[in-house]
């Protein structure tokens, strides 16, 4: 009987030690660069100059999986980029980073696996407001205006934009990035006459707003030849823009001027060319509607009606004007009755509401040195047992403190959701 035990005791261990050989197999060939399929090893790359860690969990499940056959090769490559380009348009429309733990862990778990890719896809597209997948229309008029010059991963954006659909990929380490309207020093005071009268009587206007977006961003092995030189000579010199062998100076040297129309029209050429690189899920909407989970019915199933200071009266209309606005914060908030409170949530609960027969008692859910409450109403409850989650308390009696009290409710919802958050 022992060494039968024994026996299966060893069984366990080899096998959680073979899981665990596999797994950091999948984490070396993704993180480490030992992938030998080179299509996946680009994507792979890809990922890592986005610093995506938090990705690795999902990524490890469906490499495993890849790995098993259960998700053929083709639709693991289609899945890497996608979570690509997830992350990438998130970046670029500057939504806050802080869900995406949560976001990738939980669709590991939760993920069926007949119709892998599409369920995956779906996934993606039902996300809500601020885990969302950005659509077309908002990446591209975003990646249209956003400081792309500064943005941590130029180099990458960069690359992708260029060797899209070529076959012959360009070193694009072997180029540096130029400004076609020079950026002077990011001081005005230097910017040449030439380019004043090209850019016309708004020229500071246009330069301050222009000179790092993606409109006016290229790539050349030219940059000391180009200088602060006139739009005219960049294209014309030895090497210049008309004669670049590179994608993203096609058309350049076909330039008259370049001004504010024309940094725009090549801005929305590029932008168009960026959504077939950084590709959304593409599933029709009655396909995706099969896959919107149903609405879950608590158990406990509490109203308003289970709460007696909420039945009528004056705290019946201010607790009705102030769920209104908390709700419309975003679409993602949900409201949750229960026995001794209300509770509003995102990602977790960011305000609860215990009625009382003068007030409302509010729990917001964010440490209190956090708080931004110059009228000093919000009392420290840390540690304290309270009904309601969260160490702020912060009480409502009437409509005149509405505004005041919704926006330290809004401090707790952005903390949640990470607004500010450095991307």
């Amino acid at each position: 009987k022992h060494a039968r035990s024994s026996s299966v005791a060893n069984a366990g261990v080899e096998s959680l030690v073979a899981e665990l050989h596999a797994y950091a197999g999948h984490f070396c060939a993704m993180a480490l660069g030992t992938e030998e399929d080179s299509e996946l090893d680009r994507a792979f790359h890809d990922l890592r100059e986005l610093k995506v860690d938090v990705a690795y969990p999902l990524l490890l499940e469906l490499y495993h999986d890849y790995q098993s056959q259960i998700l053929s090769r083709e639709d693991f490559l289609k899945a890497v980029r996608t979570i690509e380009s997830y992350v990438f348009r998130r970046a670029v429309c500057a939504i806050p980073t802080n869900s995406m733990n949560k976001t990738f862990a939980n669709m590991g778990k939760t993920l069926k696996k007949d119709r892998y890719l599409e369920r995956l896809e779906a996934a993606f597209l039902l996300l809500p407001s601020y885990r969302r997948f950005p659509k077309d229309d908002e990446f591209k008029r975003e990646l249209k205006i956003k400081d792309l010059y500064n943005f941590r991963s130029r180099s990458y954006w960069l690359r992708r934009l260029e060797n899209h659909g070529r076959k012959e990929r360009v070193p694009v380490d072997e180029y540096t990035i130029e400004h076609i309207l020079p950026q002077c020093d990011n001081d005005p005071e230097k910017v040449p006459t030439v380019w004043r009268e090209e850019l016309g009587d708004d020229w500071e206007n246009v330069w301050e707003t222009y000179r790092h977006t993606l409109g006016n961003l290229t790539l050349t092995g030219y940059n000391s030849e180009y200088a602060n030189r006139s739009f005219a000579e960049k294209c014309n010199i030895e090497g210049g823009f008309a004669q670049s062998p590179l994608h993203l100076n096609k058309n350049l040297g076909a330039e008259g001027t370049w001004n504010k129309d024309a940094i725009e029209w090549r801005a929305a050429w590029l932008a168009a060319q960026a959504v077939s690189v950084w590709q959304a899920p593409a599933l029709d909407a009655e396909l995706l509607a099969a896959y919107k989970p149903s609405p879950t019915i608590t158990s406990a199933n509490y109203t308003i009606e289970d709460h007696p200071h909420l039945a009528s009266g004056s705290m019946r209309d201010l607790f009705d004007a102030f769920r209104k606005q908390v709700l419309a914060l975003d679409p993602v908030v949900s409201e949750e009755f229960l026995k001794l409170y209300v509770a509003y949530k995102a990602e977790t609960n960011f305000v609860d509401v215990v009625p009382q027969a003068k007030r409302l008692r509010l729990s917001l859910n964010m440490p209190f040195p956090d708080i931004d409450d110059p009228k000093g109403l919000c009392k420290d409850v840390t540690g304290l047992g309270r009904w309601g989650n969260g160490d702020v308390e912060v009480g409502l009696s009437s409509f005149d403190g509405l505004p005041y009290v919704l926006g330290l409710v809004r401090q707790s919802f952005e903390k949640q959701m990470g607004n500010g958050a450095d991307e």
